[in-house]
C-alpha cells in the first residue's frame, strides 16, 4: 500500500479512477482478446475476406511478428486457420480462416456486439454521450503525456544519458 492510501482510510478519486480503469483493461483483456490475442487475429482476418499476408495481419493488429507467429500457430493447432507460402513471393505468408475459424470469428463478433448492447444499458443516452466526451479527453491527455514522455527520452539518449 502506497504512503498516501495509508494515512487516509479511503482511495483519492484518482487511485478509484486508475483501479476502475484497470478493472476494465483486465475485463476487456480476458473477454475481448486483447488487441494482439486470437479473437482480434480471428477478427481481423474475417473483416479482411478471410485472408491476409502474415505482414498485413502485423500491421493490423500493431504486434510483433514474433507474437504473431506464436498466436498463429495456436490457432493452426486448433483447426481455425491455415498457413501457406505465397506463390508470387515464397517470402510471403498468407493466413487464411478454415470453416472453423470462421465460424470461431462470427461469434466473437456476435458476443461482442452482445456485451456491447448490455454494457452501457445502466447509462441514459445524455450520459453515455458525456462519458464518450470525457473518455475522449483523458485519451487525448494520456496521448500528450506519452508524447512528451517519448521526448524526453530522446532528448536524454540524444545527450548521451541512455535512459
Amino acid at each position: 500500500m502506497c504512503d498516501t492510501e495509508e494515512k487516509s482510510s479511503s482511495p483519492s478519486t484518482e487511485t478509484r479512477i486508475m483501479r476502475n480503469f484497470g478493472y476494465f483493461g483486465y475485463y476487456l483483456h480476458v473477454h475481448w482478446g486483447g488487441r494482439n490475442g486470437k479473437q482480434h487475429i480471428l477478427v481481423e482476418l474475417l473483416s479482411n475476406g478471410s485472408e491476409m499476408t502474415q505482414r498485413d495481419l502485423q500491421e493490423a493488429s500493431c504486434i510483433t511478428s514474433a507474437s504473431l507467429s506464436e498466436v498463429i500457430a495456436k490457432l493452426e493447432a486448433e483447426g481455425l486457420v491455415t498457413r501457406e507460402r505465397s506463390a508470387t513471393d515464397r517470402r510471403q505468408l498468407t493466413v487464411t480462416l478454415t470453416p472453423e475459424g470462421e465460424a470461431r470469428a462470427r461469434e466473437v463478433i456476435r458476443t461482442r456486439a452482445e456485451f456491447e448492447s448490455r454494457a452501457f444499458d445502466c447509462l441514459d443516452a445524455e450520459e453515455r454521450d458525456r462519458l464518450v466526451e470525457t473518455l475522449d479527453r483523458v485519451a487525448a491527455r494520456w496521448a500528450e503525456l506519452e508524447s512528451a514522455e517519448k521526448g524526453e527520452k530522446t532528448e536524454k539518449t540524444e545527450k548521451g544519458d541512455g535512459r
